[in-house]
């Protein structure tokens, strides 16, 4: 499953420049797929949705830091826990009960996004 960052969100930003995935952002920062990961132009994700990787996308939260559930494996085939989690000053890093995945899927995810 993914992690979701919580509304006590206190804005530090700790958990960003530990994502191996850059699936973390700034609130009312654009992302895109291709951001920290080997994915360009055209692709179709793991989950069936077709994608432009280059594509600008519109922020998750305009207030506080968000995670794309898209790009997000918890670490797997990283580290042993989400990072996000393990710097987060106040544990509002925690798991999205509205993005179940298995481990399998989660390190599928991991190696399309990152094949090099």
């Amino acid at each position: 499953m993914a992690i979701i960052i919580t509304d006590e969100c206190i804005n530090c930003g700790a958990c960003e420049p530990e994502c191996p995935n850059t699936a973390i952002y700034e609130g009312a920062d654009d992302w895109r797929y291709a951001d920290g990961t080997d994915l360009s132009g055209n692709v179709v994700l793991p989950n069936g949705k077709a994608v432009n990787a280059e594509e600008v996308q519109e922020p998750v939260s305009d207030e506080i830091y968000y995670i794309v559930p898209d790009k997000c494996t918890e670490c797997k085939g990283f580290h042993e826990e989400p990072q996000c989690a393990a710097v987060c000053p106040v544990d509002c890093c925690v798991p999205d009960d509205d993005h179940v995945e298995s481990e399998e899927t989660l390190l599928a995810k991991q190696a399309f996004m990152h094949h090099d």
